[in-house]
C-alpha cells in the first residue's frame, strides 16, 4: 500500500507540472535503450501522457479501424482520451470509457475534457479498472495505468474483445520492465500475440488469440 500511495503522489506532482508547461511540447527526456537509442526524436506533453507520436498514432488508430467502442485504462489528464476521441469525432460516431483511480487526477481529467469539443465521445469513471463495468464488444483496449496491474487488466477484458480488435500495452520497453515481462507473459499463456513498437517508453501492439479465422 505504502507504494501504490508513493504512485499516487507521484502522479500528482506530474499533474503539477504539466499545468505549469501549459501544453508546451517538450522533447522526450525518458533513457535510452537497445531498441530505442535516440529517445530525443521522439516528444511529449509530460512524462506520463504517452508520447506526443503515440498520440498521433493512436488518433490514426481509430481513424483506420473505426472502432465503436474503446475501453481505456489509466486516464491521467484526459490526454490521450482526447486524442483518441478526435478520431471519433472525424469518424462521426463512437464511445471511449476512460477510468481513473486517483479522485484528484480524475477531477483535472474531467474538467479537461468537458472542456473539450469531443466530450460526447467520452465516458470518464473515477474507479478501478480491475472493478469497472463495461457492456459490450470492445475494439480497442488501451492499457496504461498503474504497471503492476496491465496483465491482469487485460486477462478480465479479454473476453469481451473482438478478435479482429487491438489491445495497447504503454510503458514497455525493456528498462520499463514490468509492463514488457507482463506482455511476455500473455504470450506464453497464449492468450495473445504481440509487437513491439520501439517508442521511448514502449508501445505493445497486441490481438488476442481465441476466435481468430
Amino acid at each position: 500500500m505504502g507504494l501504490f500511495k508513493k504512485k499516487l503522489k507521484q502522479e500528482h506532482k506530474v499533474m503539477l507540472q504539466a499545468e505549469r508547461a501549459g501544453g508546451a511540447l517538450l522533447p522526450e527526456y525518458h533513457r535510452a535503450t537497445p531498441e530505442c537509442p535516440h529517445p530525443e526524436r521522439w516528444h511529449m506533453y509530460d512524462s506520463m501522457t504517452a508520447e506526443a507520436e503515440v498520440l498521433e498514432f493512436l488518433r490514426t488508430l481509430v481513424t483506420t479501424l473505426k472502432p465503436s467502442l474503446i475501453v481505456e485504462t489509466g486516464s491521467f489528464l484526459g490526454v490521450s482520451t482526447l486524442w483518441m476521441a478526435e478520431g471519433m469525432a472525424a469518424n462521426g460516431f463512437g464511445k471511449i470509457v476512460s477510468c481513473e483511480f486517483d479522485p484528484v487526477v480524475f477531477t483535472k481529467a474531467r474538467e479537461n475534457i468537458e472542456s473539450s469539443p469531443f466530450a460526447r465521445f467520452i465516458e470518464l469513471r473515477n474507479e478501478s479498472s480491475l472493478e469497472m463495468q463495461v457492456e459490450g464488444t470492445i475494439d480497442i483496449f488501451f492499457s496504461d495505468s498503474d504497471v503492476d496491474i496491465r496483465a491482469a487488466e487485460v486477462k478480465r477484458f479479454l473476453p469481451q474483445i473482438r478478435p479482429t480488435g487491438l489491445i495497447l500495452m504503454h510503458d514497455a520497453s525493456s528498462h520499463m520492465k514490468t509492463v514488457r515481462e507482463a506482455a511476455f507473459a500473455l504470450e506464453t499463456e497464449n492468450l495473445v500475440s504481440c509487437i513491439f513498437l520501439p517508442t521511448p517508453r514502449g508501445l505493445v501492439l497486441a490481438q488476442k488469440r481465441a476466435g481468430r479465422a
